[in-house]
């Protein structure tokens, strides 16, 4: 037997033989060309024949029944042309010439030159086949005017990655057999013998359909039936070979299979496009979904910040002073809490979310959606707001806690000092009112009665010498209402009920004085020593009572120069001492002087001295007293130079470390200002380099911890100033936030370049040569240009717009995009935002509204039944949830509108 395919290459109706190959590369017009050494009279292979009888005829039949007909045997029914007219009407979805009706053999030979006619008309080269032959039911020249059909109208189109229609089928097969194991799809012939091949399409399309895994290699026929049988019930693919003769056949007919094969890619690419279509829904969804699991995260964390800072701000501006000392070293303690446990993540929570909407508006800008417009009260102003608020409250509270404390400190000074003082009057004036009330005068003798003169006297005297120590009272009782002492009430009573027998004091002594002198004619001697000892001892003993007063007086000082001065001042009155026991000594003398003269003119003394209560003992004792206390004050006063040589240290202990810190904060700053004009090398080297570079500023972190420690010893040692260093923790924790803030947003500057380069596919050489031709005209280091700056850029990357009327109105949209507030200045991510848009292709409103189009069937709404089908169910519900009721003419019940869905995605308001 003549080898039918080596001879005519199967008809020569399809691909030239140089095109036959898997690797033929062969265009449409090799693969309908005919060879012109092709011989008629060449006869079919009988399997060969039997298969293609079959399977055209199933073909020709499964778009006849879309007409309500069909054909019987393929080489007498075409004869007349009629059906054959009506197949290309059906296959092309166009009209062809009308009939002839007539059944004379001329009228037969007009429909089938017009039925090919039409088929040259698409670019068919029909060679050797005429209507003569088909209208004599020449059964070669029909099957092979058949195949010439289904090539143009079924296969021509079919292409896979630029090949040809046969190679392009031939592909689509082996890729979406790859997985299965036993199949080798390499041709249209033997590869499909064994029936897993046609199983394997199934299976990769509707795996519900065929149990895979159940098939045996070693039973084609079974095989090969499941697979007609599933084709033909489920997916209305009608069984066009039969299983037997394939098997029985050793090389199934290449034409037959090609066209049941391309039924199979005929009814399983619509699911294709479905299921692209589906992908790029799924894609644009799943960017929506996140962006808005960023924005509820932004207002989660916006709403929890101006939480915290609405109820921080109270507690800062609440400057109601507490009573006690202790109640406000409390209230500073939790203010240093606040400065370095509580604040410090609040100062990151605020950095991390100006860097989460930055972050989101870019994946916003790079996704064409709208911009997020966080709710009100919750924009990044308005917690720049709040936080500005926050820190105004926050400034001037420690200082004005310490004062409240040097305050109290001061007015506890005093009261006690007022205790003292009250209490040392209140026991000198104990018994006085007494004594003057008394009327002794009236039975005493002459003598007695000039004594009583003399002792009154003396009295008038020690009186007059408290009357300053009064007055100090009603000062000290004064500046502790004047400073508003928490306890002035008491004071006030006590300082009243002093006054008030200060005064009732004087009146008695007045009538007393009076009732004296009186009968002061009566009164002729008098001992001069014992008052002139008297007089003395009086002021004398005033003296030591105000000395002992002095040296147990309470101190407060801040600085050395101030401890100082205490000391030089108890120095010079150590030096008063000397003159202070000589006039002891002549006090006790006069007091001698009495005793011997009373002596040796034997006088005998009634007892004490009648005109002073101030005894030798008293004297001496008291001096011994000022003896005593004069140690202890040198000691209290060492002890507190003591203090503040240590409280110096701690100064300059803390200026050495801040005069280093401050600085180094400083040179920083500076550092990264030049390295984010001075970028160099890929942007992920960037991102490596300032990252690498925050850690080396993290590491410095406990430099600022030591600070604060010291700082911390400083502020217990209630040391408020140091002429050291210019700076302050104040200072240099906000120059250290300023830091970590300005390092964190460079850092997120780079990564959303990385995201925008990423997103829209930008390459590396291309973001180097933007930032280089940023960073050329950036002469001032800024970060922005100028408009003149910016065309100059623009012209260096090849834009025309030169000083003319188009170039000057191109200049004047690009800088609308890059611009639109009119600032005058383009940074760089609005330069490289609007680069990426002109380099590259993004998802548009359009595209999406294409692909709901496809899910849809073509229809202009879709039902939830269908997004359920044919999307993940998250995504599903999330368009069924948004979508509005589609409101056109042809709407259905339950009809959803995707067109606006898909346009509110990208923030716009029609198509």
């Amino acid at each position: 037997m003549v080898d039918y395919h080596a001879a005519n290459q199967s008809y020569q109706y399809g691909p030239s033989s140089a095109g036959n190959g898997a690797g033929g590369g062969g265009g449409m017009g090799d693969y309908m060309a005919q060879e012109d050494d092709w011989d008629r009279d060449l006869l079919l292979d009988p399997a060969w024949e039997k298969q293609q009888r079959k399977t055209f005829t199933a073909w020709c039949n499964s778009h006849l029944r879309k007409a309500g007909t069909q054909i019987e045997n393929i080489d007498e029914d075409f004869r007349d042309g009629l059906k054959l007219m009506l197949l290309l009407e059906v296959i092309s979805g166009e009209r062809l010439p009308k009939p002839e009706r007539g059944k004379m053999r001329v009228h037969k030979i007009n429909n089938v030159n017009k039925a090919l006619d039409f088929i040259a008309s698409k670019g068919v080269k029909l060679v050797s086949i005429g209507a003569e032959e088909i209208v004599d039911g020449n059964a070669k020249m029909t099957l092979g005017m058949i195949w010439t059909i289904i090539l143009r109208f079924a296969i021509q189109d079919i292409s896979v990655e630029e090949t040809s229609a046969k190679e392009g089928l031939l592909l689509w097969c082996q890729r979406k057999t790859a997985p299965y194991k036993n199949v080798n799809v390499q041709n249209f012939h033997i590869s499909w013998k064994d029936g897993l091949a046609f199983n394997a399409l199934i299976h990769r399309h509707r795996p519900e359909l065929i149990e895979y895994d159940k098939l045996r290699k070693d039973d084609p026929v079974t095989n090969l039936n499941n697979a007609f049988e599933v084709a033909e019930k489920y997916l209305d693919i009608p069984k066009m070979l039969d299983a037997e003769d394939i098997v029985n056949t050793a090389r199934p007919d290449e034409k037959a299979i090609m066209t049941y094969v391309s039924s199979f890619y005929h009814a399983f690419s619509g699911a294709q496009k479905a299921e692209t279509a589906a992908n790029r829904i799924c894609k644009v969804l799943a960017v929506n979904q996140e962006n808005e699991h960023l924005m509820e995260d932004y207002e989660k964390l916006a709403s929890d910040l101006l939480e915290w800072i609405r109820r921080t701000i109270p507690w800062l501006e609440d400057r109601v002073p507490q009573k006690t000392i202790t109640e406000m070293q409390q209230k500073l303690e939790d203010f240093r809490d606040y400065r370095r446990v509580h604040k410090p993540p609040k100062v990151q929570e605020k950095c991390q979310l100006e860097i989460n909407f930055n972050t989101l508006q870019t994946k916003l800008r790079l996704s064409n959606r709208p911009a997020f417009m966080p709710s009100e009260g919750r924009m990044v102003s308005d917690i720049n707001n709040g936080w500005q608020h926050l820190e105004q409250a926050e400034k001037g509270y420690e200082e004005w806690l310490l004062n409240e404390i040097r305050r109290l400190e001061r007015l506890d000074h005093l009261a006690e000092k007022f205790r003292q003082k009250a209490s040392i009057h209140e026991a000198w004036t104990d018994g006085k009112e007494a004594m003057l009330k008394h009327r002794d005068y009236e039975t005493a003798t002459l003598s007695d009665i000039k004594a009583l003169i003399r002792k009154h006297e003396a009295f008038e005297s020690d009186l007059a010498a408290h009357q300053d120590r009064v007055e100090q009272i009603a000062a000290i009782a004064q500046e502790l209402n004047e400073l508003d002492y928490y306890d002035s009430h008491n004071v006030n009573t006590r300082c009243q009920k002093i006054c008030d027998q200060w005064d009732a004091l004087g009146s008695l002594t007045h009538s007393r004085r009076e009732a004296l002198e009186k009968t002061e004619k009566q009164l002729e001697t008098i001992d001069q020593l014992h008052l002139e000892y008297a007089k003395r001892a009086a002021p004398f003993n005033n003296w030591m009572e105000s000395a002992m007063e002095d040296l147990q007086d309470m101190f407060i000082v801040h600085t050395i120069e101030e401890i100082e001065g205490l000391i030089s001042a108890h120095d010079q009155f150590k030096s008063t001492l000397p003159d202070a026991d000589r006039e002891r000594e002549a006090i006790l003398a006069i007091h001698k002087e009495a005793q011997r003269i009373a002596e040796s003119n034997h006088i005998k003394l009634s007892g004490s001295n009648p005109y002073t209560t101030v005894t030798p003992q008293i004297i001496n004792s008291k001096w011994e007293k000022v003896q005593q206390l004069v140690p202890k004050r040198d000691h209290a006063l060492l002890e507190e130079q003591s203090k503040q040589q240590s409280n110096e240290h701690l100064r300059r202990q803390f200026s050495s470390q801040a005069n280093v810190v401050g600085p180094w904060i400083q040179t920083k700053m500076e550092e990264i200002g030049r390295i984010s004009i001075e970028m160099n090398g890929t942007l992920e080297d960037q991102l490596s380099h300032l990252k690498q570079y925050e850690r080396s500023i993290v590491d410095y972190k406990p430099n600022l911890d030591l600070l604060e420690q010291q700082h911390q010893l400083i502020q217990e040692a209630l040391i408020f100033d140091n002429k050291h260093t210019n700076y302050t923790m104040e200072h240099i924790r906000v120059g250290w936030e300023q830091l970590l803030t300005t390092i964190a947003r460079t850092i997120n500057e780079v990564e959303n370049q990385i995201l925008t380069r990423d997103a829209k596919g930008i390459s590396q050489e291309q973001m180097q040569e933007f930032r280089a031709s940023f960073n050329h005209f950036d002469k001032d280091h800024g970060g922005a240009l100028g408009p003149e700056e910016f065309k100059a850029c623009l012209i260096s990357l090849g834009y025309d717009v030169e000083n003319d009327r188009q170039g000057d109105a191109e200049f004047n949209r690009i800088m609308s995009v890059v611009d639109p507030n009119h600032s005058g200045l383009v940074t760089f991510q609005a330069f490289i935002d609007f680069m990426s848009r002109e380099t590259t292709d993004t998802d548009t409103a359009d595209q999406v509204i294409a692909s709901f189009k496809v899910l849809a069937g073509d229809k202009n709404f879709i039902t939830a039944e269908e997004l359920r089908r044919e999307l993940p169910p998250d995504q599903a519900e999330y368009c069924i949830a948004r979508m509005a009721p589609y409101q056109g003419p042809d709407a259905v019940p339950g009809a959803l509108d995707y067109k606006s869905f898909s346009t509110a995605l990208y923030g716009e308001s029609d198509l």
